[in-house]
């Protein structure tokens, strides 16, 4: 059994910079193909980055150039940096892994098969 745990978010201005973090534990998430999703208020869940096993990373184009992912294998640890942040980043981020070969898309839903509770994030301006 895979859980996810998400932390790290808060509340942050507008501009600022937030770092989240996902651990694992029950398996090493260096098998895992990883992404992180969000749930803006009132909406629905929308992906925001996949990252591959390797360390190769895609962004939905509303974060780009502002968001980073990076895992550290060693750890268990899954990094999402989140700067120049502004009013429609903030939303519930969920951690989300599958340990199987991707059939789906990186952005889509249905491809991961394990979920964290979530961690909120509030920018305020």
């Amino acid at each position: 059994q895979v859980e996810l745990v998400e932390s790290g978010g808060g509340s942050v201005q507008a501009g600022g910079s937030l770092r989240l973090s996902c651990t694992g534990s029950g398996y090493a998430l260096s098998s895992y193909w990883m992404a992180w999703f969000r749930q803006p208020p009132g909406k629905e869940l929308e992906v925001v980055s996949g990252i591959t096993r390797d360390g190769s990373a895609d962004y939905r184009d509303a974060v780009k150039g502002r968001f980073t992912i990076s895992r550290d294998n060693t750890k268990n640890m899954l990094y999402p940096q989140m700067n120049n942040v502004n009013l429609e980043d903030s939303a519930m981020y969920y951690c989300a892994a599958t340990p199987f070969v991707p059939s789906l898309p990186w952005d889509q839903q249905r491809r991961y098969d394990y979920w964290g509770q979530g961690t909120q994030v509030t920018v305020s301006s």
